[in-house]
Order: structure tokens, then sequence, then C-alpha cells
């Protein structure tokens, strides 16, 4: 692309205007697509515009990128007691704390302390005797008897007071709408109370009833049983009266 300058400086040296050694001289680098200085440009358009009246010809300055600002440093301070240190292999080392005498002292003192606290302990244990290998295994105080896996009777609670609501809850493998026959008797095995239950669905049967009335007067361990097809199901509870 031939620069427009050209037509400019040939102008101006056809009529002998201007230094005619530097005109050349723009002309020639123009030609040959040399680099010509601002100061050049400026020259010949200084003279086009003071002898033929003609605004100057715009040419294009190069830009000089502005060089990228380096990123803030962070206002951030790392206390020179916990700063990593970096080994001469390059290897960054973990932050080591200062133990000071006092905090020395203070672990002896604690780790003295509960050596003693263990040994308390420790005796303790064995003027109580027996054998510390020994389990006890927890036992049912009412447990639930059943002269089949698959038939058995329960009450929601180990106690009840007079008054109190006795929900009981069965499972068995009859069909919907068979009877069970659910009593109760007291600590003198005498029945206080019966009722017919048909089984759900599932098997399932429920009911409920009141700790108290006849039969109720004296506290101590009443028993729960469910009857059907021949099997037997019982749970003890405790009445409080």
């Amino acid at each position: 692309m031939t620069d427009p300058i050209i037509d400019d400086v040939e102008a101006l040296l056809e009529n002998g205007y201007g230094d005619k050694q530097i005109l050349e001289q723009i002309e020639r680098a123009a030609k040959n697509n040399e680099v010509i200085s601002n100061f050049e440009r400026n020259y010949v358009k200084k003279l086009t515009q003071k002898h033929f009246g003609q605004p100057p010809v715009e040419t294009e300055t190069p830009q000089i990128p502005k060089p990228t600002p380096a990123p803030p440093t962070p206002d951030v301070e790392i206390p020179t007691t916990f700063a990593s240190k970096v080994s001469e292999s390059g290897q960054i080392l973990a932050p080591q704390k200062k133990v000071t005498k006092s905090s020395s002292k203070n672990t002896i003192i604690m780790i003295g302390g509960g050596i003693a606290a263990l040994a308390i302990i420790i005796a303790v244990a064995l003027s109580m005797g027996g054998d510390s290998t020994s389990v006890t295994t927890p036992v049912d105080i009412n447990p639930t008897t059943s002269t089949s896996n698959t038939f058995s009777v329960k009450v929601d609670s180990s106690s009840y007071n007079r008054g109190d609501i006795i929900s009981i809850n069965g499972q068995s493998q009859l069909s919907q709408g068979n009877q069970v026959r659910v009593t109760i008797e007291n600590s003198d095995n005498i029945m206080i109370w019966s009722e017919q239950v048909s089984a759900k669905s599932d098997g399932r049967f429920n009911t409920m009833t009141f700790a108290g009335g006849d039969g109720w007067s004296q506290a101590g361990k009443f028993t729960i049983k469910a009857e059907a097809n021949g099997e037997t199901s019982t749970q003890i509870f405790t009445f409080t009266g």
C-alpha cells in the first residue's frame, strides 16, 4: 500500500517549497516502504498546510502498549512465628511453634496429674473386687412365652397404676376375622378380664382395657394371655395398685 505522504512530498518538490534534501529523503523512504519518523511527517504537514492551504494528511501514530500493572500486594502480614520456611533443597517446611519454658512446665504438670488420676481409678477398680472379664447379660423382667414362634401377645408397658389404659397387641397367622381369646389373670391366677378379638388381614390383633375393677384389689404380678387354634402366648406385667 502506497503511503499518502508521497503525493504531498512530490507537490512540495515541484513547487520548490521546503528543504529539497529532506523532502527527497522522505520521498525515497515512502517509496521503499521504510519507516518515516514523526518529525518528518509533521514537517510535511506544516509545509502542505502553509503553501497549499489544505488540512494536513492524518497519519496514524503508532500506539505504544501500556505496561500491564503488577497485581496489588495483599495487605496481609504473616507472623514470623508461624511463617513457613524453605529448605536448601527447595522443600517447604511446616511452621514450628516456639515452645516456651512455661508451656513445657505446664505440659509436664498435666501429664503428671493424668498419671496420678489413672492410678487412683485402677486402685478403686481393684478394691471393688470381682472378675473384670465377666459380662452381665440384661434379663427381661417381663418375658413373653409362646407355644409358637408365629403367635405372640404383648402389652405396651411393664407396669401400670390403677386407672391406666393397657394397650394389648399380638401377632398370629390367623386369617382375617378369626377370633383370639385374650384374658388377664391377677397375682392369685384368677381371671379378672376376658375378650374375644378379631384378627386383621395380616394376622395382627389388638385391643385395650383399664387397670382396675374387680380382681384388681391387690398389687402384684399380672399375666396377659392370648389363645387361638391351640396356640398360647403370655406376658407378665406389674400392677402397682
